[in-house]
């Protein structure tokens, strides 16, 4: 019995240690973004842009804004969630909060970008809200 409690309290202590001292890497940072803002895409970016597994037209655009960066370390791998709704108030995108992903967020103020892909049918203007980033304070592997 008292071997089993001897296992147990090293096994409780490892673990604890573990925590304590794990990789900043895995600490989830969240990053508020503002001033965000949309134009159609240009050129031959998302030309000819299918959803649905090319089932459904879709127009692009670029979502472009600030990212406040408050932690004092860069920010890597962070997905930009947020909600897009057409002019009518229809969700254009209701399967869908992760919008996209930014490589690398610096401390401070910076800006940022992504692209999207929206039914075609969503008439504009398009409507932005609850848009917010979060990743990570290290390197991650993938």
């Amino acid at each position: 019995m008292l071997k089993i409690f001897q296992v147990s309290a090293l096994s409780l202590i490892l673990c604890l240690c573990t925590f304590a001292f794990s990789n900043p890497a895995s600490a989830n940072v969240q990053i508020k973004l503002t001033n965000v803002t949309y134009e159609p895409c240009t050129g031959d970016v998302g030309k000819h842009m299918v959803l649905g597994g090319g089932v459904m037209s879709a127009n692009c655009y670029i979502i472009k804004g600030e990212a406040n960066n408050t932690s004092g370390k860069v920010v890597y791998n962070a997905d930009i969630f947020g909600r897009i709704y057409d002019a009518n108030g229809n969700d254009a995108m209701p399967e869908r909060a992760r919008l996209g992903a930014v490589e690398e967020i610096p401390t401070g103020t910076s800006n940022f970008q992504i692209m999207v892909a929206v039914p075609a049918d969503q008439p504009e203007p398009l409507e932005l809200k609850q848009f917010k980033a979060s990743g990570f304070a290290g390197k991650v592997r993938r």
